[in-house]
């Protein structure tokens, strides 16, 4: 389908993204922000976040708020810590889009590399539960509240060489699904989307022979974005969505 929103879709509306010092993270950020959104940037290159956040105030969008943070983490007491800062500030969290993540290696599971494989996990699963759960409490006190999981085609089937981050993405589907069905009863909507084929740098390490001409660039898919983060997905929860066909900006694709 084709969508066109609101200027002021996201008006007034907090929402933190992870993983927002660049790619889909950065113009997610930037999309949110023109939309009339006040974004928090979580990443752990503050310097990166930093350059969001000036490109944010330059185009005249609210002041955003950058939260240095590395969801290698793998105690909670700093999740909890965050969100107790968050929580002072404001007792409410509009949306949360976990975009955050690493690729691992792509080789074959019998030649997966250990260490890099718990990296992978702690950060596109465990970091990612962690977070999510010490966020709910802010999320369930917004009004129409969206949590939006970032997920991929290799995490629906799987694909040969993909090991650790296929394995992620698959336990995010999951994720995805439980979070969803455990809130059916509350106004919190929980869905993924699937990127598909994005110039960025991640796509860059897992395709180096891809021409990146021939690929989608992140502004070019914020279409699905916005409409999980906007209150026009208000009755959508459980679904996971594909950036490149399910739902389409007027103008932009």
């Amino acid at each position: 389908m084709y969508y066109q929103p609101k200027n002021n879709l996201l008006d007034h509306k907090r929402i933190l993204i992870t993983g927002a010092s660049e790619g889909i993270g950065r113009q997610a950020a930037l999309t949110y922000a023109h939309h009339g959104a006040s974004v928090l940037l979580l990443g752990r290159t503050e310097h990166k976040l930093n350059i969001v956040q000036n490109l944010i105030a330059e185009a005249g969008g609210r002041k955003a708020r950058v939260l240095v943070f590395d969801l290698a983490n793998t105690q909670l007491a700093p999740y909890q810590g965050l969100a107790q800062i968050l929580a002072d500030e404001c007792l409410y969290l509009d949306g949360l889009l976990n975009n955050a993540g690493i690729l691992g290696e792509i080789a074959p599971m019998a030649k997966q590399d250990a260490t890099l494989w718990s990296e992978v996990i702690a950060v596109n699963i465990n970091g990612t539960f962690m977070l999510t759960q010490a966020l709910l409490p802010l999320l369930l006190n917004a009004s129409s509240p969206s949590l939006i999981f970032s997920t991929s085609s290799v995490g629906r089937k799987g694909r040969a060489t993909w090991g650790a981050y296929a394995v992620s993405k698959f336990a995010t589907e999951g994720m995805m699904q439980i979070f969803a069905e455990e809130y059916t009863a509350a106004t919190l909507r929980v869905n993924a989307i699937n990127p598909g084929r994005t110039r960025t740098n991640m796509r860059a390490k897992a395709f180096p022979m891809e021409a990146p001409d021939q690929l989608k660039n992140p502004a070019d898919i914020m279409a699905i974005y916005l409409y999980l983060m906007g209150d026009d997905s208000r009755h959508k929860t459980g679904v996971s969505f594909n950036a490149q066909s399910d739902v389409k900006q007027r103008g932009m694709t």
